[in-house]
C-alpha cells in the first residue's frame, strides 16, 4: 500500500519578519504540508522562525531541514525541540542532519570532524533525543507522544545506516561530496535506485513504517533550464550531462510533466514525501495540485 503523497518547502532566504509571516502563509496557501527552515550560519536560527511560521499558520506542520547535529548538545537539542512542540501544539518534525559545510564550521570554531565522527555524534544525538522523549516525567513535555518525529538526511553508507535504524523518516540529500566539505555533486537514477534499495534492505520489518524524502533541488520548465543548465552543469554526473531529467532532483517540464515525474519516482523509488527549495515554491504550486 502506498504512502499518500506530501510536499515541503525549504525556507533558505533570510528576511524581515513581515516577510516571514507572509513567505509561510504563502506556502500554506498553496497547499504545501511541511515548512522547512534550513540551517546554517547567515539564516535566522531554526526553532525561533518556526514558532513564528506556526503562529501564523493553521495547519503545516514544521520542520528543521535540517539541523548541523554537530553545533549542538544533545540534551539542550532535546529542550528546544521539546519546547518548539510544545508551543505549536505538536507540529515540528525534527530534521537532523551530520553537516558538512567546512566553511561554517571555521567561523564557528568547530573543528570539522572526520564524517565518522560526525555520524557518531549524530547517532548519540538520536539516542539521547529518543530517550528523553521517551521518559514520561521528562518537561518540557513535547505535545507529541513520543516527541516530534525524527528525519535523519544523508546519503553516504554511514548516515543512511543510521537513519534507516532511528528515524522515522528517512531523507535523501540526492547527491554527496566528492571530497570531504566540497560541493555535493547530484546522483542519477541509477545512484538513486542503489541508495534507496540500500535503505530498504536495512530497514527490514520497518520498511511499512518508514516514510521517505527526497529534496529536489530544482522545479522549472524547459525554456527556464536552458538558462540554468551551464550553472548546474559541475554538478551533473556524466551519465545526465546531455539528459538531466535522469537527474531525479531536477523536475524540468510542464507542471504536467513534473507531476508525472513525480508519480514515477513514488512507483520507482517508494518515496512518498517530496522537498523543494523556497525559490521553486510557485514554480512547484501547480505541480502540488495536479498531484492532489
Amino acid at each position: 500500500m502506498q504512502r499518500p503523497l506530501r510536499f515541503g518547502v525549504n525556507m533558505v532566504t533570510p528576511e524581515s519578519r513581515f516577510r516571514w509571516v507572509e513567505k509561510c502563509c504563502r506556502a500554506e496557501e498553496l497547499g504545501f504540508d511541511v515548512i522547512g527552515v534550513a540551517d546554517h550560519l547567515g539564516l535566522p536560527a531554526p526553532f525561533p522562525a518556526m514558532i513564528v511560521a506556526a503562529e501564523a499558520t493553521e495547519r503545516v506542520r514544521l520542520n528543521t531541514f535540517v539541523l548541523n547535529t554537530a553545533f549542538y548538545n544533545p540534551v539542550l537539542l532535546a529542550r528546544d525541540a521539546a519546547g518548539a512542540d510544545q508551543l505549536t501544539d505538536g507540529r515540528v518534525e525534527l530534521g537532523l542532519g551530520a553537516g558538512y559545510v567546512r566553511a561554517e564550521f571555521d567561523a564557528a570554531g568547530i573543528p570539522f570532524e572526520s564524517g565518522g565522527k560526525r555520524v557518531r555524534h549524530l547517532e548519540q544525538t538520536v539516542t539521547t533525543l529518543r530517550e528523553l522523549f521517551a521518559d514520561p516525567e521528562y518537561q518540557p513535555r513535547p505535545a507529541q507522544p513520543s516527541g516530534p518525529p525524527l528525519l535523519v538526511a544523508g546519503w553516504g553508507d554511514r548516515l543512511l545506516k543510521l537513519a534507516a535504524e532511528q528515524a522515522d523518516i528517512v531523507a535523501f540529500a540526492g547527491g554527496g561530496a566528492a571530497t570531504p566539505g566540497g560541493p555535493v555533486l547530484l546522483a542519477d537514477e541509477d545512484e538513486t535506485a542503489e541508495r534507496v534499495a540500500y535503505v530498504n534492505e536495512l530497514l527490514g520489518d520497518r520498511a511499512g513504517e518508514v516514510e521517505l524524502n527526497l529534496l529536489v533541488q530544482r522545479v522549472v520548465s524547459r525554456d527556464e533550464w536552458a538558462a540554468l543548465a551551464d550553472a548546474y552543469a559541475p554538478a551533473l554526473p556524466p551519465s545526465a550531462a546531455d539528459n538531466p531529467e535522469r537527474v531525479p532532483t531536477l523536475l524540468i517540464g510542464s507542471p504536467d510533466e513534473a507531476a508525472d515525474r513525480v508519480r514515477e519516482l513514488r512507483e520507482r523509488y517508494g518515496i512518498s514525501y517530496f522537498t523543494v527549495l523556497e525559490h521553486s515554491m510557485e514554480q512547484f504550486a501547480p505541480v502540488l495540485a495536479r498531484l492532489r
